[in-house]
């Protein structure tokens, strides 16, 4: 088992794990405390857009998809604060955006020339695809993500729970939520070659869902959400590689697997 630790492709997808469990756990904690769980599933599921359209423009797939995703962030966003659209449900919009992407994707995926791209890694994430220039984005975005929450956690917790008690405090609702949209949007996007857009939002809300069975607590939940996701990713990992099936399948499925024994404890303290 130690003998994988010398490949720098292995390397590459532990150094990964570490800042997509945190950038997760900590977006992720806010996507569950404010109830945009759907919102998130339809930013993952839209940047399948960008990816066609890097595709068949022969630039990055990951660039397309991220400024593919900010987009839709930002749309929903807009759309789901604004009282213009006040008569369009906010499901129906995301529902909207969400088939917009992968149509979008299909789309052009299909017109690109030549031999069509190898999607599965993106579509269930894959540990060869995880280059040095990904670690260095993913180190960049954990960094930013870890200093806005830092500094404004007071903010992003009302914002969360209470925005109009929120906004009467004069606090920059609107900034912070448009923020937290767009590192939404980012950490789907550098995330995607570790778990993939069909597996991406579980690893943003089930650790948070198990955590929460413990405390109440934001800090907390926050904390435990991204050591739950590193711990599950580093097990995803190695069962990937032994059993050679895409990695976000087995990162879901041992988050799975944390969830249901954290509930059958929960349940026998009970007794």
């Amino acid at each position: 088992m130690m003998d994988i630790l010398q490949y720098s492709f292995f390397q590459n997808a532990l150094a990964a794990s570490l800042f997509v469990a945190v950038s997760c756990g900590i977006v992720g904690t806010y996507i569950v405390a404010r109830r945009i769980v759907f919102i998130s599933g339809g930013i993952t599921h839209a940047s399948f857009g960008g990816l066609g359209i890097g595709f068949y423009l022969g630039i990055s797939p990951l660039l397309s998809a991220l400024i593919f995703a900010i987009l839709s962030a930002f749309g929903i966003e807009y759309i789901s604060q604004s009282g213009s659209y006040k008569r369009i449900r906010e499901d129906s919009v995301i529902a909207a955006v969400w088939s917009l992407g992968m149509a979008i994707g299909v789309i052009f995926i299909f017109l690109t020339p030549g031999y069509a791209p190898n999607l599965s890694s993106y579509l269930f994430g894959n540990i060869l695809t995880v280059t040095r220039t990904d670690i260095i984005l993913m180190a960049a975005l954990t960094a930013v993500v870890m200093t806005v929450f830092v500094m404004e956690r007071k903010t992003i917790l009302y914002t969360a729970f209470d925005r109009d008690f929120a906004i009467t405090q004069r606090l920059p609702v609107r900034f912070i939520e448009y923020s937290m949209m767009f590192f939404i949007a980012a950490t789907i996007v550098v995330s995607i070659n570790l778990v993939g857009i069909m597996l991406l939002m579980s690893l943003l809300t089930i650790p948070q869902m198990t955590a929460n069975m413990f405390t109440s607590d934001y800090k907390k939940i926050t904390v435990i959400s991204c050591i739950l996701g590193f711990i599950s990713c580093i097990a995803g990992l190695f069962l990937s590689y032994f059993l050679n099936i895409p990695s976000g399948a087995f990162i879901i499925l041992v988050l799975i697997v944390i969830f249901l024994i954290s509930k059958g404890f929960i349940a026998i303290l009970k007794i």
